[in-house]
């Protein structure tokens, strides 16, 4: 358990690194031992990698002791553990692919289209293909890599560009 015993203990002090650095260095789980005020840092560390948390609560907080005065209540204790699930739910998997419930915005995004009639074995350039919605057509980032190239074929005003109508 990563642990700095300030009490409480300032979040910079923390050094949140050494969570993913445990298990290389001694080939066991990793955790937080929590003494800062608050739910932030150990939910960070849940991105990090621990897998255990112990984080000091109170069952009554009119009541003074030695930890009352960083523990967290009952409802903020739950709440931290609501808000950990909700981090570990959202860690997903390395993607850069649209997600299902993204999907239908994907109109919203921009695309290249014609925006003056192109002829076969025209130039592309800038006044005659533009970025606009929907996202049908080449993504903008071509946009520079495509001027300069020749039309296959006839394109009207409105067409959406694809690799398909770019001699390459």
């Amino acid at each position: 358990m990563k642990c700095t015993s300030a009490y409480p203990a300032p979040p910079e002090e923390s050094n949140l690194l050494t969570i993913p650095d445990i298990p290389i260095r001694f080939n066991v789980l990793s955790g937080l031992s929590d003494h800062t005020l608050g739910t932030a840092i150990p939910i960070a560390s849940v991105v990090l990698g621990a897998c255990m948390i112990e984080k000091h609560f109170t069952l009554n907080n009119s009541k003074d002791t030695v930890d009352s005065f960083f523990s967290l209540s009952e409802s903020e204790f739950k709440q931290m553990v609501d808000d950990i699930r909700l981090v570990e739910s959202a860690m997903g998997i390395p993607s850069y692919n649209i997600s299902d419930s993204a999907y239908p915005s994907i109109r919203g995004r921009r695309s290249l289209y014609v925006s003056n009639k192109i002829n076969a074995g025209e130039i592309l350039n800038e006044s005659n293909i533009k970025s606009v919605r929907p996202s049908f057509g080449l993504h903008p980032k071509y946009f520079k890599e495509i001027i300069g190239r020749h039309a296959k074929f006839d394109l009207q005003k409105g067409d959406r560009l694809s690799w398909d109508s770019i001699k390459l």
